[in-house]
């Protein structure tokens, strides 16, 4: 197996091939999915390797001392050969990981092969394929958390130490002086607990993801932003407890802290910083000051790490493993989000070169996590797993003969519900050349109600009917999600054109049926009902944005809104997720706007709420960001989009007003003076406007169906995406 290693003496890093570990009594062997890098820890290991064996002493006096005392008591050669023996070995790197269970030992009941474990440990959660983890430094991870979030469970329970020993309670104000990894996740878990914090680091960019996390106020220690900060949240009296999860020599953490706390308020050091307490400081306003001890208690025993003997829950509330469960738990629940913090995916290949990045300063991270390939691929869960986007393939050539002008399309509806007849129906019965012919549904009520409103010569249960109605030139499939697959299958080998509302397919199954009918029948006449690509309104922002020469950014925020009690989209069993019943609609938009298909999506989502982010990057490097929330203000618009290329940016506010700014200028053009929502057009009579001339005309489709495939299996890869954790790749078929 391969394990990322140092050599101390010469700062060398690598990644070795070492022996598998053994599995031994009262532990696992777990094979690892994500191990997490410490860019606090570790690169201070690392760039300690790195120092002249004089600035390594200067940076570790307390092994300058017990090298002393070996010299006195061993003599100078005995020790020099003991010393360079050890600083001239590899030495391994991590102690944070999520992997799944390959081998339990003796005497292990709590978890079997094949389970989702977070580990601990700087001697048994390394950078490494496998690990053997005892019993004490494991825990299970809760159903529905990604593998790459339990990676962050050992400095989740770091962070979550310093924030007992402050003993923090509801209502009080907390200053955490450094926002680095386990400052983040210290004001996290403070907001979590009730309390409001104040952070304090000189990198603005963390000082707005603290903020972004929970964070009341934050700001460079330096300037006085943050003391104002504090007195205006206690009333000028002070903290109630300053944590120090910074690190490095300058002593302003601990200076800032006695200026900053209250009367007898608590000091918790988290971090490795310099520690020359202000005696005058400390003293007057009697500061407790207090050390967290890494994971918790049951760290440096080996009695509990290594035999795996717990302490008594009535005397010893949390342990570490009890800890690293907890946190893992806030995780699950959405307390506490780490997604944020990742800065950079590695895969385990490159832990070297990542290592040198982060040395260098090449990559600004506050979390790097390494991925393992070959595990990923085993839980299906790859650092970039891959969906296949179906080939079309075709036999033969289509007919789609070309209608008279005098001639009607006739067109049948399977489907009448809520949508076809408010969007589709209305515009469909006052177009002239049209003959709405039949109308199926599975209730002879809904199919008499449609014909009575909007004319059809016929209503119908029966489908088989319909199909082998020769004089019918389209079908229109609008009926529930989970029909729509193989009603389009059907319709397709009937040799009719069809039109089906989104999604075309809630598997990838059910896309390769409807592929394979176009095969077998070579009829390819299809279009899903993707309409706001054809909003005039769009069409006419995209026309005057113009063409670009560099890649765009792409936002798209969709207010969805809270779904009624009882409503069908609810059951996603058999309907599918809402994302996969609707979110067709907005990736379409976004490839249409960047005229490509996108190459690979990531997702996630908040535990416990429908709210996505789903990132889509494209052949140019394009990138498209679809926020799809359903817990935002009901009085905000919908849809709200935003492209951004070459200097100009495209604005559109829920298909009632759009802008065009370049170069300093304002093109705003507003093509519709209501605000009310039936000004709204986001292009359902243009779509079937297009649609009805291609079956007149025997034209192409408006849009081509391997677009139409490359936009569901994206929308596809989005709950694969969800469940791995990782970014996943949409490759084409061959």
């Amino acid at each position: 197996m391969k394990q990322v290693v140092q050599n101390y003496k010469s700062g060398e890093l690598a990644v070795l091939d070492v022996p598998v570990p053994g599995c031994k009594p009262g532990g696992v062997l777990v094979r690892t999915a994500y191990s997490l890098i410490s860019t606090g820890t570790e690169l201070m290991k690392v760039s300690e390797a790195g120092m002249s064996m004089l600035g390594k002493a200067r940076s570790r006096p307390d092994q300058v001392a017990k090298v002393m005392q070996s010299v006195a008591t061993n003599g100078v050669p005995a020790t020099y050969r003991k010393v360079m023996g050890k600083l001239d070995s590899y030495t391994p790197l991590g102690y944070s990981l999520c992997g799944v269970v390959e081998q339990v030992g003796a005497g292990v009941d709590d978890v079997k092969a094949g389970d989702l474990v977070a580990c601990a440990g700087n001697e048994h959660a390394l950078h490494a394929e496998l690990n053997w983890v005892p019993k004490n430094l494991y825990t299970p991870v809760p159903d529905g958390l990604a593998p790459r979030h339990a990676a962050f469970g050992t400095v989740g329970s770091i962070a979550m130490q310093g924030v007992r020993q402050g003993e923090p309670q509801l209502g009080e104000v907390a200053l955490v002086i450094g926002l680095g990894l386990i400052g983040q996740l210290v004001v996290q878990l403070l907001t979590a607990a009730g309390v409001r914090v104040v952070g304090a680091d000189p990198d603005p960019t963390r000082c707005e993801l603290a903020e972004r996390l929970g964070a009341a106020a934050c700001g460079d220690p330096a300037s006085t932003a943050v003391e104002a900060a504090v007195a205006e949240l206690t009333g000028g009296h002070g903290v109630d407890q300053v944590f120090l999860a910074a690190g490095g020599g300058s002593n302003q953490p601990v200076e800032l802290a006695a200026r900053l706390a209250r009367d007898r308020g608590r000091v918790v050091d988290i971090g490795k910083c310099r520690l020359d307490l202000p005696w005058n400081a400390y003293y007057e306003k009697e500061l407790d000051v207090r050390f967290s001890r890494s994971y918790g208690p049951g760290r440096y025993d080996p009695a509990y790490e290594l035999e795996g003997r717990d302490y008594p829950i009535g005397y010893v509330r949390w342990t570490e493993r009890r800890n690293l469960a907890c946190f893992l738990d806030l995780l699950a629940r959405g307390s506490v989000d780490v997604e944020p913090l990742v800065s950079h995916v590695a895969d385990f290949d490159d832990a070297v070169e990542t290592y040198q990045s982060l040395k260098d300063g090449d990559l600004k991270a506050v979390a790097v996590l390494f991925r393992y390939p070959e595990q990923a691929e085993e839980q299906g869960e790859s650092a970039a797993p891959e969906v296949s986007v179906p080939e079309v393939r075709r036999t033969g050539t289509t007919v789609a003969p070309a209608r008279s002008a005098k001639t009607p399309v006739r067109l049948a509806f399977v489907g009448a519900g809520n949508y076809a007849t408010s969007m589709l129906l209305p515009h469909l019965a006052q177009r002239e050349g049209v003959e709405l012919s039949t109308v199926v549904t599975t209730t002879a009520l809904s199919a008499a109600n449609a014909q009575r409103k909007f004319g059809f010569a016929e209503a119908t249960t029966d489908l088989d009917a319909v199909l082998g109605d020769k004089s019918i030139d389209a079908v229109f499939v609008v009926t529930r999600h989970s029909s729509h697959a193989e009603l389009t299958r059907q319709a397709l080998l009937a040799g009719k054109t069809v039109f089906v509302e989104k999604p075309l397919a809630l598997t990838e199954d059910e896309l390769a049926g409807v592929l394979a009918a176009v095969e077998e029948s070579g009829n390819d006449r299809l279009q899903v009902g993707f309409n706001r690509r054809f909003a005039p309104l769009l069409q006419e922002a995209r026309k005057r944005f113009g063409a670009r020469t560099g890649p765009a950014s792409l936002r798209y925020l969709v207010n969805a809104g809270k779904l009624q009690h009882g409503s069908w989209y609810l059951q996603q069993g058999a309907e599918g997720s809402r994302f996969v019943g609707e979110g067709g609609h907005f990736i379409d938009t976004a490839s249409w706007l960047l005229d490509a298909d996108p190459v690979s999506v990531y997702a996630t989502a908040a535990p416990g709420n429908e709210d996505l982010q789903v990132v889509l990057r494209y052949p140019d490097g394009s990138t498209a960001t679809i926020s799809y929330v359903t817990t935002g203000a009901a009085g905000f618009p919908k849809e709200t989009l935003d492209l951004i290329a070459d200097g100009k940016v495209l604005r559109l506010d829920d298909f009632v007003r759009a802008s065009v700014y370049s170069d300093g200028t304002v093109g705003r053009k507003q093509w519709v003076s209501s605000r009310l929502p039936k000004a709204r057009d986001k292009g359902q009579n243009a779509e079937l406007a297009a649609f009805i001339k291609a079956v007149r005309t025997g034209g192409p489709m408006p849009v081509p169906l391997e677009s139409l495939v490359a936009t569901t299996s994206a929308t596809l890869a989005v709950q694969a995406g969800l469940a791995g954790g990782a970014p996943v790749t949409l490759a084409r078929a061959r």
